[in-house]
């Protein structure tokens, strides 16, 4: 349970935070920016408020994922470094002399008590009250984009997976010296990911059995990852692939396998609205989305910039009606479309292809019809994929030789877009899309939004809510550095 009353710290070492944790710290200036009690008011429902001893406080467990977004640890070796660490201690809200939890109360927070919580846009929306408030939100625009992330799991079998795992391992002791040499167990012979994990467990064991070499922090590391990945299989299904996962292109001949992250960011850099999906997911059919998203959270803005996913003639007619402007350059496949099922078929703008319901993109397209009329593009997929799709009930018709999907080149409400972006205020506009590059970098490397940290959907969105929390934390830092 949790305590119904707010405690307070009487240690008396608490001094020593203002001695050794600098006043331009980050954690200390995220501490002095951010009121956490509205994590204790979100999660209060998760905990029972009269029996049981008393839970380790839901503020400081939410900070714990903070400092896992921040650094990039897994769970062990992010608690071993509360032990030390006094400027976590102090974000943690612990006195120096404060036991750290154990490493496997992490998952349980995030598999029991963050469920059913709309966690990413509790977080996005409080990071703009804060910067509303502090003035820092004055642009009347925001800017569109989204960004890839790839499955923790790939598109490997369980046994291969934890193979790679323990390899590290065994790679991180070998580079010390020979003396762990022919003290490893013997690799299994079957293909079962069963043996495979008892086998890491055995890795694991002659590891830790040598205390010296275990506490090396190269090792250690390796060690805590395949610990982790182990815990990770036993506990969801023995199936250490993501079926969560989708397949999703990056141009017409590269994918990946993962999810994207959809996000709306105003001139200011600070991100106002995000939708997490699987990979496949078309990038213009989330700017309504997007758009209602940032509404709520205070913002206002009549200018949304965007590439040209985000310019069909859904999004145009949308823009308008909201007496939005709508800056997103044409491309001439992304139109009205003549397809039957053409709410169903979404055009991916890198791969510059339509993909199909299933997820199969478009093997090669043609350009039909005369100058004078509407012209098409015609889309042929592969036939021999579409013979054996589980969903080609109505799209597929039995003994055709060819799948087609055909696009209508002009419409109306894209005529008037071809005008507009012309103009010199559209040119001078779309200048700014540069801005989300910079921040997609920004989450994928020093935040590691580049790889899933866990399986399935519901840990990317974990993931991302808590590393959108901080990268918008930073900005409204350096933003109000910037105003003193």
């Amino acid at each position: 349970m949790i305590s119904k009353q707010e405690t307070f710290n009487l240690s008396p070492y608490m001094a020593l935070y203002d001695l050794i944790i600098p006043k331009d710290n980050m954690l200390r200036q995220i501490n002095e920016l951010v009121d956490f009690s509205f994590i204790l008011d979100e999660l209060k429902s998760k905990y029972c408020l009269v029996n049981g001893r008393n839970a380790i406080p839901p503020i400081r467990m939410f900070k714990y994922l903070l400092l896992k977004a921040i650094h990039d640890l897994s769970d062990a070796d992010l608690v071993e470094r509360s032990k030390f660490d006094m400027s976590f201690k102090y974000f943690l809200d612990m006195a120096p002399e404060e036991e750290v939890i154990d490493s496997s109360s992490l998952t349980k927070f995030r598999r029991l008590r963050l469920q059913d919580m709309n966690l990413l846009d509790l977080l996005i929306q409080k990071t703009v009250e804060i910067a509303l408030e502090k003035g820092l939100l004055l642009s009347k625009m925001v800017i569109v984009d989204a960004t890839n992330t790839k499955a923790r799991y790939n598109q490997k079998t369980p046994k291969e997976f934890l193979q790679e795992k323990s390899k590290n391992v065994r790679k991180a002791v070998y580079q010390l010296g020979e003396n762990m040499v022919g003290k490893f167990p013997e690799k299994p012979a079957s293909n079962e990911a069963a043996e495979e994990l008892d086998y890491c467990r055995q890795v694991v064991e002659a590891v830790e059995t040598q205390s010296k070499v275990a506490q090396i922090p190269a090792v250690k590391e390796k060690l805590n990852v395949l610990k982790e990945v182990m815990d990770d299989y036993e506990n969801q299904l023995n199936d250490s692939n993501d079926p969560d996962a989708r397949v999703g292109y990056k141009s017409a001949d590269s994918s990946f396998f993962g999810f994207k992250t959809h996000i709306a960011m105003s001139d200011e850099r600070i991100i106002t609205a995000a939708v997490v999906t699987t990979g496949e997911k078309s990038d213009g059919n989330y700017l309504r989305e997007l758009i209602e998203k940032s509404r709520e959270t205070g913002m206002e803005f009549d200018k949304v910039i965007g590439d040209t996913a985000y310019s069909g003639k859904e999004n145009l007619e949308y823009a308008k009606a909201e007496e939005l402007h709508l800056i997103s350059k044409l491309n001439p496949v992304i139109t009205n479309g003549s397809g039957q099922r053409k709410s169903e078929f979404n055009y991916n703008k890198d791969a510059d292809r339509y993909i199909c319901p299933a997820g199969h993109m478009a093997i090669h397209k043609r350009r039909t019809g005369k100058k004078s009329t509407n012209q098409c593009f015609n889309y042929y997929f592969d036939i021999e994929k579409c013979k054996v799709c589980p969903m080609r009930e109505g799209c597929y018709k039995e003994g055709a030789k060819s799948k087609t999907y055909n696009v209508t080149i002009q419409s109306q409400s894209h005529q008037e877009q071809a005008a507009f972006q012309e103009t010199a205020e559209f040119k001078a506009l779309a200048k700014n899309r540069y801005k989300i590059e910079a921040e997609n970098s920004e989450l994928k490397n020093p935040h590691s939004l580049k790889t899933a940290k866990s399986r399935g959907l519901f840990g990317m969105e974990i993931q991302g809510a808590t590393t959108i929390f901080m990268v918008n934390l930073k900005r409204i830092l350096k933003l109000l550095s910037e105003k003193e």
